[in-house]
């Protein structure tokens, strides 16, 4: 062998291409001096008028100054976090964390890798007389003039279309935007111990890696001993800041209510969808995954995603809380359980769940089972009003279904024991909370103190489910075969007024009759 022929085969590792740069070698990209001068040329310019002021923006900047009055003299870090890859060169849609999108008023897919800025300044001459300025920092669109125009197809025009420029988003925001790379400088000055005249850092953790390790790095590099920093005390100095924007959202305003009603709406729409592709259904052998096409396309037709994984199981599988595998078969006699809810553009997501008869009708042991599920969720309905604990919600619905449990001799015990702490059997039934606030995430304010979520009030603003159920496996013996294979929950997203609750999603029917009605008219 000679020489050439062995570098072919055993080549010198320092002159390998680096791993990152293979992804390309696939494409057959022009590079000449010529090209890049003709694809610069002839293009038409971008129109100089900038956006009108979106309805949001007040709503968003009221949301900075709550948080702002929290942390006086703090630099306070949002990011919205980058790309992140789902196979090799290709990622998943874009969506921003939620606390960045409540601070901004931004949704869908516009800014990967742009972060909000808070920083300090004497108390009370910050924004909106707040603590803090604020400044979005997100990457502008490459100009035509540029390589990166048609060649970067992460951030390039011509691979993903155009993006709003920096301007446009400060007029549509009400938001002073700075490009990106000024991020650095705006972060880590003045960083230091507050001690010493020096600016603490507050950041919402794990969002953006390299954002952390930015932070990171400026903590240690201004410490005064870096060998003794306590990175489990700014853990949770950053810990407080995901708390405090969490617990921002236990309460929406008036715009976020109708962005909840938009949810609500498009995913009435798709359980309509739903029924009407029940034939087509029954007869494919991974009929969950028809019930579960039927509502992504009414999702991505009205809103922007999903707000979560569709759960559409049928039979045994209604029985499984989190099945959204939905690789089962749908079958005449069954029950079929769809927990699904539609992201609006917003980014504010509906969860609605209904138990429906793959065949139009409710066995009689169904609708048994159906019924006392719904009278569970009735009376969780009825303590669910202002000044009451939001664990009262679910207090009323286990005390319904223990003793529709007992009447039924299936708990071991009396519903009072069940009921009590040392008891719980009847939970073996129905082992998931009914409650949980709903928004942003589908289970919104998760970072909340428990102070203000479980043993919280119920206020006037807050949008919470109400979603007990009864889960009878094939495989438990504990009760007898005819409740066998039956899965059942029913849940509504309700808005809690001076009044009480209203139910946002009541347009979609929940009487076992009513059910029954509605499924005939849109199959007929």
């Amino acid at each position: 062998m000679n020489q050439t022929e062995q570098s072919s085969v055993h080549p010198d590792p320092s002159s390998e291409q680096p791993l990152e740069e293979r992804v390309n070698n696939r494409s057959h990209r022009p590079d000449s001096d010529a090209f890049r001068t003709f694809m610069a040329s002839n293009w038409a310019p971008s129109s100089a008028q900038l956006p009108a002021r979106d309805e949001v923006a007040d709503h968003a900047a009221r949301r900075r100054r709550a948080i702002s009055v929290q942390f006086p003299g703090e630099r306070l870090v949002i990011p919205a976090g980058p790309l992140k890859v789902r196979s090799n060169d290709c990622d998943y849609r874009f969506r921003p964390h939620s606390a960045f999108a409540h601070l901004t008023g931004l949704g869908v897919d516009h800014e990967p890798d742009a972060v909000l800025v808070l920083d300090p300044v004497a108390d009370g001459k910050g924004d909106d007389g707040g603590n803090h300025l604020a400044t979005l920092f997100f990457r502008p669109m490459a100009g035509r003039d540029t390589k990166a125009f048609y060649a970067d197809s992460r951030s390039g025009e011509f691979w993903i279309g155009r993006r709003p420029t920096l301007p446009e988003f400060a007029a549509q925001l009400g938001l002073p935007t700075a490009d990106v790379t000024e991020l650095e400088v705006a972060i880590t000055k003045n960083v230091g111990e507050t001690s010493v005249g020096g600016t603490s850092i507050r950041l919402v953790r794990k969002v953006d890696e390299n954002i952390d390790a930015l932070v990171d790095t400026a903590r240690y590099n201004t410490a005064a001993n870096p060998d003794t920093l306590d990175f489990g005390a700014l853990d949770e100095l950053d810990a407080k800041l995901a708390e405090a924007l969490s617990e921002l959202r236990l309460i929406k305003d008036a715009w976020e209510i109708e962005q909840m009603k938009i949810a609500v709406g498009a995913t009435i729409n798709g359980f309509e969808d739903i029924v009407r592709a029940l034939p087509r259904a029954v007869a494919h052998q991974r009929g969950e995954r028809v019930v579960e096409g039927a509502f992504f396309a009414r999702a991505r037709e009205e809103g922007n995603e999903l707000g979560y994984d569709t759960i559409a199981a049928a039979g045994n599988n209604a029985t499984v809380l989190h099945w959204n595998r939905n690789t089962g078969t749908v079958n005449e006699g069954q029950l079929l359980l769809v927990d699904a809810g539609v992201e609006a553009d917003s980014l504010y997501t509906a969860d609605i769940t209904r138990t429906l008869p793959i065949n139009g009708t409710y066995s009689e042991v169904q609708r048994k089972i159906y019924q006392a599920v719904l009278d569970a969720a009735d009376a969780a309905f009825a303590v669910a009003l202002p000044g009451r604990k939001f664990r009262d919600v679910h207090t009323a619905a286990m005390e319904v279904l223990a003793d529709r449990l007992a009447a039924w001799g299936l708990l071991p015990v009396t519903p009072e024991v069940a009921l009590s702490i040392d008891g719980q059997q009847h939970r073996r039934w129905m082992p998931h909370g009914t409650s949980h606030h709903l928004g942003m995430d589908v289970h919104d304010c998760a970072q909340a103190r428990a102070e203000l979520y479980l043993d919280g009030v119920i206020t006037e603003g807050m949008v919470f489910t109400i979603e007990p159920g009864l889960y009878f496996k094939d495989e438990d013996l504990a009760i007898p075969a005819e409740f066998r294979g039956n899965g059942v929950r029913i849940e509504d997203d309700i808005l809690i007024t001076a009044n009480g609750p209203v139910n946002l999603s009541a347009a979609l029917p929940r009487e076992p009759d009513a059910v029954e009605a509605w499924m005939a008219s849109l199959t007929s």
